[in-house]
């Protein structure tokens, strides 16, 4: 059985929830979330976020990797083995990763270029309002930044799950641990005076942590659980065949139920900090009006940050994008490990073959993505009204399309078809108990399929 040789598992308890960890927590922790809790009521999205963690996150993160270690498959295979019907499933999944592989990395390179900048003591340059468009239309310093960090990624792939993924995971995800807080607690003593007004870093903690419900209406909230649910989902790399491929890794004398909720806790943690790192830092020095940054918050709003700190913005910034390489690296290891694992299958090569073949697609894939800006540079629009890029395209497909619409077939199918069963038993081998069982039955049967639904249908733009 060549495959199973070639598979890998890794060592023990740790291993997994560090990698697992490693790859829910992305750049979506450290950029996504925190222009999310400030454009949609900070301690309100705060309280539907932890909501949606103990509940519909765990459901779908339970699902994936309990799918996983029964099976012992990776995706393309786990859905087919549950039901012979469900095959074109596992396809769907494996599809996920293939599309967002093909630009994960030319973000990895947008930060990765950001972190030089510091290193080399040219960050008050990035605090130019034209500093990120100049850079990423360049045809050149995209595409280099890129593909090293696709070779990166690949290299550590093919040194295999114990000696790549799980080493790595092991290194890099302490040290970020560390860094978020360092520079969270760095944040809150902030203080700024502009004329007569006063901001401190407390004051951007208490703005953060507030319930901002003014002029709250139905659809207003129904937005804010939209986009809360949507960032879970894409946090906790559920319905991409990630947890599916890490979970048949995974040994029977990993307790399911505790990983499960020690991944909940780390990713949610990092997000949650993330919000305490640049909320009260954008807070002190733009104010209110810094908030409303969005999408443009990382790459163009802290660099004015960093830059307004003084000399000491220089080390800050180096500091904390080099925690945002660390956030997308391990995410995206936890992508290509989730293909290769599938083509390994598909085409019974060996990993390290595997490996360099992928890496070759990929790194071509990723110059023509970083292109998008500049040489193949095409104004797309998109179902949800939007206008994008090819990057963004590539992102609406997999994330805001096919994730949803997989989730809600995974959740049929667990709930209806094979039951609910299928998972709690692998949960509860060796006499676990699994305390959420009975919400977890819940969830998958009626509220996360319908939940799902409405994802998906808003995602597709018929309702806005």
């Amino acid at each position: 059985m060549e495959q199973k040789e070639n598979k890998g598992n890794f060592t023990g308890h740790l291993g997994f929830v560090l990698a697992a960890a490693g790859s829910a927590v992305g750049i979506g922790n450290l950029w996504r979330f925190p222009y999310l809790a400030a454009k949609d009521g900070g301690g309100l999205f705060l309280i539907i976020y932890l909501i949606l963690v103990v509940t519909f996150g765990f459901t779908l993160l339970t699902s994936d990797i309990a799918i996983g270690r029964r099976t012992k498959q990776s995706a393309i295979l786990a859905y087919e083995t549950m039901s012979k019907k469900w095959k074109f499933l596992g396809v769907l999944t494996f599809l996920v990763p293939v599309i967002i592989m093909t630009y994960y990395a030319v973000i990895g390179g947008w930060v990765t270029k950001y972190a030089v900048m510091y290193f080399i003591g040219q960050g008050d340059a990035l605090s130019s309002d034209t500093y990120f468009t100049d850079f990423i239309s360049s045809p050149t310093s995209p595409v280099i930044y890129g593909v090293i960090f696709m070779l990166v990624t690949g290299f550590i792939i093919y040194r295999g799950v114990q000696n790549g993924i799980e080493k790595v995971s092991k290194f890099i995800m302490p040290i970020l641990f560390v860094m978020v807080i360092g520079i969270a607690i760095f944040a809150l003593t902030l203080r700024h005076e502009d004329g007569d007004t006063v901001r401190t870093g407390l004051d951007g903690l208490k703005f953060y942590l507030s319930i901002h419900a003014e002029g709250m209406t139905v659809t207003r909230f129904l937005r804010i659980l939209l986009d809360a649910m949507s960032q879970l989902f894409f946090s906790l790399s559920v319905s991409m065949g990630i947890m599916i491929t890490y979970g048949s890794y995974v040994s029977k004398s990993v307790n399911l139920n505790t990983a499960v909720n020690q991944i909940e806790i780390c990713d949610t943690a990092v997000a949650f900090l993330a919000g305490v790192m640049i909320i009260p830092s954008i807070f002190v020095f733009q104010g209110v009006d810094g908030m409303s940054a969005g999408p443009s918050l990382l790459f163009v709003s802290l660099p004015k940050v960093f830059a307004a700190m003084g000399s000491i913005g220089n080390v800050i910034g180096a500091a904390f994008f080099v925690m945002v390489i660390f956030a997308t690296l391990t995410s995206c290891i936890s992508v290509l490990e989730a293909i290769t694992a599938n083509c390994m299958v598909i085409f019974h090569k060996d990993r390290k073959k595997t490996t360099l073949v992928l890496t070759v697609i990929y790194a071509v894939a990723t110059a023509v993505i970083a292109l998008g800006y500049s040489i193949f540079y095409a104004e797309i629009p998109l179902p949800n009204g939007t206008v994008g890029q090819l990057l963004d395209l590539m992102d609406y497909i997999s994330n805001s399309f096919m994730m949803p619409f997989i989730a809600f077939l995974s959740c049929i199918l667990i709930g209806w078809v094979v039951g609910p069963n299928y998972v709690t038993d692998e949960v509860e081998y060796g006499g676990v108990v699994m305390r959420r069982k009975k919400m977890y039955r819940v969830m998958v049967k009626y509220i996360s399929p319908v939940l799902m639904a409405i994802l998906f249908i808003t995602s597709t733009g018929l309702i806005h």
